[in-house]
């Protein structure tokens, strides 16, 4: 078959020029076929790379950029993701997607060879083809005479100095600074509170894998940054787990002295399905991001569309959730299919399944991983569904992309707001309930569902609801779990990568980080997402006339536990509205027993409990130099006198990370 012509909007890479078929005859020309937003397109790119070191001038590289998502079509969105990933050789904008039509390309990435005639010698599809390419090109090359072409890239003037390039990630610091996933510089840069004061960077600036001192270290697209506990940093021996992108590894950093060690991984791109194992001898794929989630380090492990755990303590890496299939499938969590997990963030809810323990219910919590899926625009939850199997399964299995599982069962996901890999925009409204878009909305209401496009971050705010970084829409949407509704906070950033939220006796920022304006951007965090969510039940608690036993369940916040060192570390008091409503209270901590009056003075059978709650939670686990915290919170709770009710009753309490 003749190769079709290159047709588009205009040439990147060549100054300008657009090339011609004259320019492109007697070359073998290989091209690719790709868009900005694939992760494997991006694992090509060093296939490519060590194609053109190894052929020189008698092969000639040109991308062929035919966009999935409407913003990639953007000019600007293009010359972004040239400048982001490093593309060195000429660019086809084909914005309509015509080249792609004329070559009947049917995926990303697909590779093209094309011989000095000027016919379609082969095509393939899919990553790990640098082989099977290099011996079609051999075999031109060896049969027709070496015509001397020469390159055609023209190198493009290199972008102004600036504090940040292309950041991916912000993380909070315990002494008030951020710590900033400065990606195109392959480095971390600490910044002071304002934000925009440079404190210090970790990493030479060289794309690596190096571990040593802070200013000799490499990294290789850093991304995704989890703070340790400060228990578990101790024995660690080091603070900050980064998950290093293009070096296919985790990265330990100890925020003391910067010193950089590699945690997991060995620096080789994962290309086949495996369990898990010794966390330095496994092979990773594009670990994106990092979360500390149920006493491990939780991965988005884009390249191979799955969720790992990383325990640092044990030094093993596990699959958690994702088969390698990529798509959007709910279920339980080894089953689920997943693609390109690109951000993530734990909520901490009270637990109605938490055992009492003495005094209360212990500090238990249900902690949730919140993630988002950049291929199939969707935000994703994965929930622990009982005991956690966490043994390492042995798999061996040269099948990418298969649907059997490789994880453990323990948790499952559940799909928030997405409907699949070709089904993405801006819109708001109902989320997807039990796989159903737009279910749960009243009848006879309109259930259009809700639309993201392409988001890679997300966080929790203090009212409990989700933020997104919706960054092909260049905006932060906000998903409420108490509605299942998704709306829009904020428009008009510049690929918003990420969202941190950050206290203060300001009322708190939300500090967005625009990756493709190469900066933080600090804004008051609107008043709205400043409450924790009531932990009261939103219907009146239901008791009995007569005596009743009444349970607080509290949860620590992330990072903390409850403070179990003796009496006065967790104090309550009940009283009511009417004073009558109880007869006697007696206890002492988080369990009272209450006798309950069968009526008021003036009728009523039932009132309002008010409870006035005091607790002390301490950094988790027991080492030299923890902070111990305070809590207080007033709770009013409506209270309906029926006999018969059950004669115990529980609430639930989440406290708000200490200011």
């Amino acid at each position: 078959m003749r190769a079709p012509q290159l047709v588009g909007r205009r040439w990147l890479g060549t100054g300008g020029r657009a090339l011609t078929a004259a320019d492109l005859r007697g070359r073998v020309l290989l091209l690719h076929f790709w868009t900005g937003s694939c992760v494997n397109c991006v694992h090509v790119l060093p296939e490519l790379r060590a194609l053109e070191e190894r052929f020189g001038d008698d092969l000639t590289v040109l991308g062929v950029h035919s966009p999935k998502f409407p913003h990639e079509a953007e000019p600007g969105a293009l010359e972004a993701a040239v400048a982001r990933l490093g593309v060195a050789h000429p660019v086809l904008d084909d914005a309509e997607r015509e080249t792609w039509s004329a070559y009947a390309v049917r995926a990303w990435p697909t590779l093209v060879v094309v011989d000095p005639d000027g016919y379609v010698a082969a095509s393939v599809s899919g990553e790990g083809r640098g082989a099977q390419v290099a011996a079609v090109v051999e075999g031109l090359l060896a049969a027709a005479p070496r015509r001397g072409a020469g390159g055609l890239a023209v190198r493009e003037a290199a972008p102004g100095p600036s504090v940040l390039r292309f950041p991916a990630r912000a993380l909070a610091l315990p002494g008030g600074t951020v710590l900033v996933a400065d990606t195109g510089h392959h480095q971390l840069v600490e910044l002071a509170g304002d934000l925009t004061t440079e404190l210090r960077r970790t990493g030479s600036g060289r794309a690596g894998l190096l571990d040593g001192a802070a200013g000799e270290a490499a990294f290789d697209e850093p991304r995704g940054l989890a703070l340790l506990p400060p228990g578990v940093a101790a024995r660690a021996g080091y603070d900050v787990v980064v998950a290093d992108r293009g070096a296919h590894a985790l990265r330990g950093v100890r925020l003391a002295d910067g010193q950089v060690r590699t945690v997991a991984g060995t620096g080789r791109q994962a290309r086949r399905r495996v369990g898990g194992g010794p966390a330095l001898e496994q092979d990773l794929a594009s670990p994106w991001d990092v979360a500390w989630f149920d006493g491990q380090v939780l991965v988005a492990m884009a390249g191979h569309h799955q969720l790992w755990a990383f325990d640092p303590l044990a030094g093993l890496v596990r699959v958690v959730a994702g088969t390698t299939a990529e798509g959007l499938r709910d279920g339980p969590a080894e089953s689920a299919w997943l693609a390109q997990p690109s951000g993530l963030a734990v909520r901490r809810v009270a637990s109605p399944d938490a055992p009492d323990g003495a005094g209360g219910a212990g500090g238990a919590a249900r902690e949730e991983a919140w993630f988002v899926d950049a291929e199939t625009s969707a935000l994703r939850v994965l929930r622990r569904t009982g005991t956690v199997d966490r043994s390492v399964p042995v798999v061996v299995d040269d099948r990418m992309a298969n649907a059997a599982p490789v994880a453990r069962p323990g948790h499952r996901v559940t799909t928030a707001a997405g409907q699949g890999l070709f089904e993405f925009g801006h819109r708001d409204g109902p989320g997807t309930v039990d796989g159903r878009p737009g279910a749960g909305e009243p009848a006879g209401a309109a259930a259009e569902p809700a639309l993201l496009q392409h988001p890679l971050g997300v966080a929790v705010a203090p009212d409990g609801s989700v933020l997104v970084a919706d960054t092909y829409n260049g905006a932060v949407r906000r998903f409420d779990p108490a509605t299942g509704r998704v709306s829009t906070l904020l428009r008009g950033l510049a690929e918003p990568a990420d969202v941190l939220v950050l206290d203060g006796a300001d009322g708190g920022a939300l500090v967005v980080v625009e990756s493709a304006a190469h900066r933080l951007t600090r804004l008051p965090l609107p008043r709205a997402l400043r409450e924790p969510p009531d932990p009261g039940p939103q219907d009146p608690l239901v008791l009995p006339p007569g005596p009743v036993r009444l349970v607080v369940a509290v949860a620590a916040p992330a990072g903390q536990e409850l403070d179990g060192r003796g009496a006065g570390t967790a104090l309550l008091r009940v009283r009511a509205t009417p004073p009558e409503l109880l007869r006697a209270v007696a206890g002492e901590g988080l369990e009272q027993e209450l006798t309950v009056a069968d009526g008021t003075a003036d009728g009523r059978a039932g009132g309002v409990l008010h409870l006035d709650l005091q607790v002390a939670t301490c950094d988790t686990g027991a080492v030299p130099g923890a902070v111990c915290h305070l809590h207080r919170r007033a709770l009013r709770v409506p209270v309906l006198v029926r006999p018969g009710a059950p004669a115990r009753a529980r609430l639930e309490v989440v406290l708000a990370p200490p200011a």
